[in-house]
């Protein structure tokens, strides 16, 4: 989960005016192809335009171990899970069951701030709420076991706040973890019974499940150790409900994106208070990360091994899903590869160097040198 907040600033590479009219499968598997052979990283792509699936790949997954995946086989999207959330509120608030300006208190009044913080500073980051992710100091808390309800809610009220509702922005997944109890209290439901009735079964979602739902057949992550890849422990994820517990493949994933922008799930004023607002890069459940002066809105994900993004640009009504479950290099160079080619801007390939190469300079200016490139 900790997320993509620097991919706007390693994506934000120059002025171009994008179009991808015409999608060049060749120039998408050319990187890919490239990723693969140098079995940098594992996962799947999914491309849609104008609403239907036109491109579609799975990589990587025959350099894994005794490996079994099928179509349906699902990855780990962390906190893309924050974008349905946010989402399923907003569907609350479209049936007059709750309101932006709702205080905190009204559900949890033993809340730091409780009764200043409203549904809205929760949605968009300037709760002032800290990170339910780190337990003195450490995430490791993530992987142990799963933990209660009162244990999680204990930790947020411990941490604190950071600063005043509304005063700045913060990326807070305890402010996620209260929305989707939230929920919870609202639809008197197990939030994956909710993701499941309000948004998987109505977009006929086969592969969209939160941990609670306890799915199956999910990647199990992975970490490039000795020269091959090793399973990584991933985090417990009912630990992280609501937040960063959904898994899907990268075709759900996509539908869902679709029908959002369509405005099949929520109307349009609610999906335009979502978006980042005065050019910002969080919003309310929606990020904007920049590739170029293309405006693309989503979310991506990161778990203890696996890295997601989920993105759709209005203009050209073309949604991108990326999903790996082992990652060798920097992620960022992998949706970039893919975006540059999917909109025909010339990216310049990453330069793998072996860790046996690497190793020989560790402790070198020669090492830091090339690490800068």
């Amino acid at each position: 989960m900790n997320f993509l907040f620097r991919f706007i600033t390693i994506l934000l590479l120059g002025i171009f005016s994008g179009s991808a009219q015409t999608i060049s499968h060749q120039k998408i598997d050319d990187f890919i192809n490239y990723i693969e052979k140098n079995n940098r990283a594992i996962g799947s792509v999914s491309i849609y335009k104008n609403g239907k699936e036109v491109y579609y790949r799975d990589f990587g997954q025959q350099n894994l171990p005794e490996i079994n995946s099928d179509k349906n086989t699902k990855y780990q999207i962390g906190s893309i899970t924050k974008m349905v959330t946010a989402t399923l509120i907003f569907k609350l608030i479209e049936d007059k069951q709750l309101q932006l300006d709702d205080k905190l208190s009204t559900f949890f009044p033993d809340m730091p701030n409780a009764d200043k913080i409203s549904i809205l500073h929760l949605l968009n980051h300037t709760s002032g709420l800290g990170d339910v992710n780190f337990k003195d100091g450490t995430s490791k808390w993530l992987k142990e076991k799963k933990e209660t309800n009162e244990a999680i809610l204990n930790q947020i009220k411990q941490q604190g706040v950071l600063f005043e509702a509304g005063e700045d922005q913060f990326y807070s997944n305890s402010a996620y973890y209260l929305l989707g109890k939230i929920l919870e209290i609202k639809y008197q439901k197990k939030y994956h019974e909710i993701v499941e009735y309000y948004i998987a079964k109505p977009l006929a979602l086969e592969n969209f499940q939160s941990a609670g739902a306890h799915p199956e057949n999910i990647f199990p992550s992975y970490q490039f150790k000795n020269n091959q890849w090793q399973v990584a422990q991933d985090f417990v994820f009912e630990n992280v409900i609501a937040f960063g517990d959904i898994s899907a493949t990268t075709t759900d994933m996509n539908t869902f994106i679709n029908a959002f922008f369509q405005y099949k799930i929520i109307n349009e004023e609610n999906v335009n208070v979502m978006k980042p607002k005065e050019k910002k890069y969080l919003g309310s459940g929606l990020t904007r990360p920049s590739f170029y002066n293309i405006e693309l809105y989503g979310h991506g994900g990161d778990t203890n091994g696996s890295h997601s993004l989920l993105v759709y640009d209005e203009k050209n009504n073309l949604s991108i899903a990326i999903a790996t479950n082992g990652n060798r290099s920097v992620k960022n160079d992998l949706y970039k590869g893919i975006l540059g080619a999917l909109y025909d801007i010339n990216i310049m390939y990453p330069l793998f160097i072996e860790d046996e190469i690497l190793n020989q300079y560790i402790g070198c200016i020669v090492h830091q040198t090339i690490l800068s490139k």
